[in-house]
């Protein structure tokens, strides 16, 4: 496989804002700190990553605290450069990613439920919501749908909060290219290929 470890390489970020440059010439401090963002690169999924294929999934943990996930899909064609599936494909490397992260959130939801069923046997108000929210999540990355297309309350989103579901998170979908970039015919194909994804 191409990716022979499961650290993930971690990159900062200084975002540029020209406010601080104006708000530091007014207060003049002895030092401006920017804000940073915080890149986490992992190895990528592959089919069967669930289960145990590739490097497995043991690796998303690095990823469960983010805010975001930017997917970074190969869209160009190298012989130089081995392809996982040895044909790139990117809306089937986007499909491979996105049935993993649910298949992910399916095992977590299921030690979420176990937990939920247990002390809803006890009569516990609480827990009976959680099970029935819990069920709804289920049965919903059932049909590999990521749980931030479905229609949650802000309160409900907060509930399972602490399980740090992957796919509640916002993804951004970025072409990796190579030149001039995707051409027309490309360009148009991964839009469409974007949209169905929404």
């Amino acid at each position: 496989y191409p990716f022979c470890t499961i650290d993930p390489n971690v990159g900062m970020v200084p975002v540029p804002d020209s406010r601080l440059e104006t708000l530091a010439a007014i207060v003049r401090p002895q030092r401006i700190v920017p804000a940073t963002v915080e890149f986490l690169d992992i190895a990528g999924l592959v089919a069967g990553a669930s289960k145990g294929e590739g490097l497995g999934n043991q690796f998303l943990a690095h990823i469960r605290e983010v805010d975001a996930i930017a997917h970074v899909v190969r869209c160009f064609e190298s012989s130089d450069i081995v392809h996982v599936a040895g044909r790139v494909d990117p809306n089937s490397d986007m499909e491979v990613i996105d049935t993993e992260l649910a298949l992910a959130d399916l095992a977590t939801v299921d030690k979420g439920l176990e937990r939920a069923a247990k002390a809803a046997k006890g009569g516990d108000k609480e827990a009976l919501r959680r099970k029935a929210l819990l069920e709804r999540i289920k049965a919903h990355l059932d049909q590999v749908k990521p749980v931030r297309a479905m229609q949650l309350s802000g309160e409900e989103r907060h509930e399972v909060r602490d399980l740090q579901l992957l796919t509640a998170k916002p993804v951004m979908y970025v072409a990796n290219v190579i030149g001039r970039g995707l051409t027309k015919d490309k360009s148009a194909a991964w839009r469409r290929s974007r949209t169905r994804r929404r």
